[in-house]
């Protein structure tokens, strides 16, 4: 999994890269690694429209969107077995009915 950066400390990295100092020197400076910079250099310029793809806006909704579609399959899953139980408990198993 990858490290997580707060947001404060993405912005600033951002803010020093766009300063006119060089990536190389901030991520050796701040011990991160380049790739890290550019990814979030371009996640921003997505962000700010300045290029195509899903913005993090749209990403979050996305995750949070997947995350509820799952817990409401496992809870379908759920129902259906629970219906399955019942089915079967009501069944007569010899053909004739139970009386209650």
């Amino acid at each position: 999994m990858p490290k997580r950066y707060p947001p404060e400390f993405r912005r600033k990295v951002l803010d020093l890269v766009a300063s006119g100092r060089r990536v190389a020197q901030v991520a050796a400076d701040l011990d991160i690694s380049e790739q890290v910079i550019y990814t979030w250099r371009r996640q921003e310029l997505v962000d700010t429209g300045q290029l195509p793809g899903t913005t993090s806006v749209d990403n979050a909704e996305l995750v949070a969107a997947r995350r509820r579609i799952a817990e409401l399959e496992a809870e379908v899953a759920v129902h259906r077995r629970a219906a399955e139980l019942l089915k079967e408990g009501s069944t007569p198993q010899d053909g004739t009915r139970r009386s209650r």
